[in-house]
């Protein structure tokens, strides 16, 4: 189960007995899986992605990104893994799908949230 003791004990106070909140982690879990197997097709899937990630050096908002690949894993309610592009990288922490984009929070050099998407009209 991977919800924090405050949420528990407000899921109880609520009225939801044990094997519900199991249950509401289990959703959560499952969820959380499917957001990432989403995500890493997404990245599988395109060569060349677009992000509006500010970039230092760059006078572009719309940056064109060459993907060598994505490799994520899940914990409980939590996606992590690795982004790697053609001559960079950069840890993922969290992701969700939007429409027809993807939003990533990368980790060190970009400190961000990022979107990404395979029309650079989309951003």
């Amino acid at each position: 189960m991977h919800f924090d003791q405050r949420t528990l004990a407000a899921l109880r106070a609520v009225g939801l007995s044990m094997d519900e909140i199991r249950e509401a982690s289990e959703h959560a879990v499952t969820a959380t899986r499917e957001t990432a197997s989403e995500i890493e097709t997404f990245f599988e899937e395109h060569e060349v992605v677009y992000s509006d990630m500010d970039r230092a050096h760059s006078a572009s908002e719309t940056q064109e990104h060459t993907v060598e690949y994505i490799d994520l894993y899940t914990h409980a309610a939590d996606i992590r893994g690795y982004l790697r592009f053609d001559s960079w990288g950069v840890p993922v922490e969290g992701g969700r799908v939007l429409d027809d984009r993807i939003e990533l929070t990368l980790g060190p050099t970009v400190h961000d949230r990022v979107r990404f998407t395979d029309d650079p009209s989309r951003l």
